[in-house]
């Protein structure tokens, strides 16, 4: 599961139908990163801010190494299912908070999402492994390898505004991390799923978006109806990012 959390203890003690979509972190030896060759239309890369900006010594616990995809070629997009009113300064300790309600209740050995992306735009490291590796987050039920799970932080149903700063900063994190496997953001791509709780049974391959929201995946309604819709105007800004 995803844990949506809130601001303050909530964020310890709630679970929403958002997070209930994850796989565990998967146990066995990581997978080494392999060099390839350089990408046709890379992304250029948006500044990104680490783990270090929310993540302080005294939450902090122990965690096994990460591990690793052979490359990124989809980007999965969540909502946290979090109140939408907050200052950005805050976006720290919200960040902090969702890790403690994964971490803690959820007993997972990090946070789920690979980053985060915040109202005004500011992007943040989310799961350990390094920004510019193809880290195997805890994201999307059956299709967490060679994939990248954002979440906007927020919550996202009909009806609701979708900051353009939010969105912008999301089409620039794709264009970039999909630029690295020169894949095309409005591509279709074929993931084979490794849970059956996902939409598709276990060893099944799905056609998928490259840009999909967590939806396409698993039964749920994140990232939100309003961000959904939102989706192919981030593909194609990621595109032109590209130089597609």
């Amino acid at each position: 599961m995803l844990l949506g959390c809130v601001p303050g203890l909530a964020a310890v003690l709630a679970l929403v139908m958002c997070a209930a979509t994850v796989d565990r972190a998967q146990t066995g030896p990581a997978r080494p990163s392999v060099a390839r060759p350089a990408a046709a239309h890379p992304g250029p890369r948006p500044p990104i801010l680490p783990r270090s900006t929310w993540l302080d010594a005294a939450s902090t616990h122990a965690q096994p190494a990460p591990r690793y995809d052979d490359r990124v070629v989809a980007v999965f997009v969540h909502h946290t299912d979090s109140p939408n009113g907050y200052d950005c300064a805050d976006a720290p300790r919200i960040i902090r908070d969702l890790y403690a309600g994964q971490t803690g209740p959820k007993d997972w050995d990090d946070i789920g999402y690979n980053f985060l992306v915040d109202r005004c735009g500011t992007i943040y490291e989310g799961r350990a492994g390094g920004i510019d590796r193809p880290v195997t987050g805890a994201h999307t039920q059956g299709f967490n390898h060679r994939t990248a799970g954002v979440a906007a932080i927020g919550t996202f149903t009909s009806g609701t505004p979708v900051p353009r700063a939010m969105t912008d900063a999301i089409a620039r994190l794709v264009a970039w991390k999909l630029g690295i496997s020169d894949t095309d953001p409005r591509a279709i791509v074929r993931l084979r799923s490794s849970n059956s709780l996902s939409r598709f049974s276990a060893g099944t391959s799905a056609a998928l978006p490259t840009v999909a929201g967590h939806n396409a995946a698993f039964m749920t309604t994140c990232p939100g109806a309003a961000l959904t819709a939102r989706l192919p105007a981030i593909r194609d800004e990621a595109a032109r990012l590209q130089g597609r």
